[in-house]
């Protein structure tokens, strides 16, 4: 590190009801890769949205390079050379690479010369993308290259990534820290959000840690364990999910033969899938994202219609069921995307928890809402799963990504589901969140629930479930026991070498 790229100085950010940000200052040198750590709601998003020119900060300040740095919109930061990969794709599934690249430019060249130069830059930085695809046909992994890329040719001297590995394979991860690496050696410092911590300690030089806000301490990664920083971020010991039993009872959800064509052109199409899920256990499915992950949720929970009897509840058959009927039965889902599916951004915590706790709750009779029992609920929610909010009349979208995804989750336990689905249950939320969300489910299953969880995190997996099988182009793996089960077995149950044919095996097997 040669020199000081961005200092930030006493940065404050209040909004109603919370300080966001509260004197916050530390610095980012040249040639570095510095990690922002904190739990849910410490204030990252805020931070780097007012080095990226979004948010206007009520007191502190900022210098780039020893000069003065107030930003006032986003093409004003990229101007100066600071560029963003947000966490949520900002991309149009039906235009091409190149077409998409260009709605992020100030001045786009014509696109058969963008086209050269998303080539030429994609494989000097080892990131093969094809600038004539449609997006719409490509794999998380790969609509990621096209945000860093379109990033990189504003050749940016600080890149800001917000969890950037959440929707990455293994060795996808590894491709995009050898192109970090690259970045850092030649002169590009980096940002770099990440619940993950022991990709910081293998990517960071240094950490700056918020909690609630404040910034809270600093680490040099390689020399701090995962946990050490987990209780820097959190102020206190992180606990240890706990299995409280491990009896399981009689099947709970069958599934058998299920074959679906997807709901949208880009979907992927479900293929023979067979599994059985039982009283008290944990079924784990992994997979890279794109394999079936949301259209399997989609067919379990009821939002599609799936053929008769591919779907048996404690063998009635359910296929036909819609959700709220299956809700009824005690069959509950929590789907990946938080806003938009999970829950309404502009209704209050205390609609979002009505939308799918009517029936379970009975929070209403005769047509009308009970209000009071339904804000009594969305209580019940936020402190049960330590929701950081004002209270439940804030909307849904101004909580952080984290928070909303306890909401969600909490909202579903808190119904005692007989079944519960959960796709991607601890995407975007700190270490201490992630383990008491794990351990809700550990309990959940300890009182008698089947539980389906769908996840991309292998550890999670691993920590929780009894047993595991993996997507792969909408088929399902042979189910196999998480005992004993290796990286390399699961490697290749994730890349469909056990996927040409689905394999009904019994959860006791």
């Amino acid at each position: 590190m040669t020199g000081i790229l961005l200092s930030i100085s006493g940065l404050t950010k209040a909004y109603p009801g919370v300080v966001a940000n509260d004197d916050v200052s530390f610095d980012i040198g040249e040639s570095e890769v510095h990690a922002l750590l904190g739990e849910n709601g410490a204030g990252k998003s805020t931070l780097v949205k007012m080095i990226y020119g979004l948010v206007k900060p009520d007191s502190g300040s900022m210098k780039w390079k020893g000069q003065p740095f107030a930003p006032a919109e986003p093409k004003a930061a990229r101007t100066a050379g600071v560029a963003m990969v947000f966490q949520h794709f900002s991309l149009f599934d039906a235009l091409k690479v190149s077409e998409n690249v260009a709605l992020g430019m100030e001045n786009p060249p014509r696109m058969r010369d963008l086209a050269h130069k998303i080539r030429n830059v994609s494989e000097t930085y080892g990131l093969p993308l094809d600038p004539n695809r449609t997006v719409g046909d490509l794999s998380a992994g790969e609509r990621q290259r096209v945000e860093i890329i379109r990033c990189l040719l504003q050749d940016p001297k600080l890149l800001i990534m917000d969890e950037p590995t959440s929707v990455l394979t293994p060795q996808e991860v590894d491709i995009l820290f050898a192109t970090l690496n690259r970045l850092k050696a030649e002169g590009t410092s980096i940002l770099y959000i990440s619940h993950k911590l022991e990709e910081i300690r293998k990517l960071c030089d240094h950490a700056t840690i918020l909690r609630l806000g404040k910034n809270v301490g600093e680490c040099i990664p390689a020399e701090t364990s995962t946990r050490e920083m987990a209780e820097l971020m959190v102020g206190d010991a992180l606990p240890t999910p706990m299995r409280k039993n491990e009896k399981t009872g009689e099947a709970m959800l069958e599934v058998s033969g299920l074959s679906l064509q997807p709901s949208n052109p880009y979907g992927t199409t479900l293929k023979n899938i067979h599994f059985t899920v039982h009283a008290g256990e944990i079924l784990g499915l992994g997979g890279v994202a794109g394999n079936g992950q949301d259209e399997l949720l989609a067919a379990l929970s009821g939002e599609v219609s799936t053929p008769q009897y591919a779907i048996k509840f404690k063998g009635q058959d359910v296929a036909s069921l819609k959700p709220n009927a299956r809700r009824t039965l005690g069959i509950l889902a929590a789907p990946e995307e938080r806003l938009g599916h999970a829950a309404a951004p502009n209704m209050s915590l205390t609609e979002n928890a009505l939308l799918t706790g009517a029936i379970r709750e009975n929070l209403t009779s005769n047509g009308f809402v009970n209000w009071p029992a339904t804000m009594s609920f969305a209580k019940k929610i936020i402190t049960t799963f330590d929701v950081r909010t004002p209270g439940p009349h804030v909307a849904a979208r101004a909580l952080s990504g984290g928070n909303l995804q306890k909401f969600v989750i909490g909202r579903e336990v808190l119904q005692r589901p007989k079944v519960l689905i959960v796709n991607q249950p601890t995407w975007g939320v700190d270490a201490a969140a992630a383990a008491a969300i794990r351990q809700a489910l550990l309990d959940l299953a300890a009182e008698g629930a089947a539980i389906i969880v769908i996840s991309q995190d292998l550890d999670e997996l691993m920590e929780i479930s009894d047993h595991f099988g993996a997507l792969n182009e909408g088929r399902l793996s042979e189910i196999r026991s998480t005992a004993g089960l290796s990286i390399d077995e699961i490697g290749l149950m994730m890349g469909g070498a056990h996927g040409m044919e689905a394999a009904h095996v019994g959860a006791n097997a």
